[in-house]
C-alpha cells in the first residue's frame, strides 16, 4: 500500500496532526515555503521532511519558547492559523482525547 499525505489543507483538525505539525514546522524553519501543503507526498518523503524538521529544532531544545524572535513570531502565526482552521472545522481541544476512543 502506498499511502499519501492528504496535504495540510485537507488534513484532520486543521492540520493539528503529527504530520501536519511537521509541515507547519518545516514552514516555520523555511524548509518549505508557506503555502506548501505537501499534498500527495508519500510517507518516505514525509519521513525525510520530519528528519529535517527534527534537526532544525535541535538548537532550540524542541521548544517554541526558545525560538529567536523572528522564528517565534512565524511559529505563532502559522500555528494560530491552524488552530483557527481547526476550530472552524469543529475541533475542540477539550475533547481531543476522549476515553471512548
Amino acid at each position: 500500500m502506498n499511502k499519501r499525505y492528504p496535504g495540510l489543507n485537507e488534513d484532520q483538525n486543521g492540520g493539528l496532526t503529527p504530520l501536519g505539525k511537521v509541515v507547519m514546522d518545516a514552514q516555520v524553519f523555511e524548509l518549505l515555503p508557506e503555502g506548501q501543503a505537501c499534498a500527495g507526498w508519500d510517507l518516505g518523503r514525509m519521513q525525510a521532511l520530519y528528519d529535517q524538521v527534527h534537526e532544525a529544532w535541535v538548537p532550540y531544545g524542541h521548544l517554541p519558547s526558545r525560538l529567536p524572535e523572528a522564528l517565534g513570531e512565524r511559529h505563532r502565526r502559522i500555528y494560530d492559523a491552524a488552530v483557527a482552521r481547526a476550530r472552524a472545522a469543529g475541533w475542540d481541544p477539550e475533547n481531543e482525547y476522549s476515553e471512548n476512543e
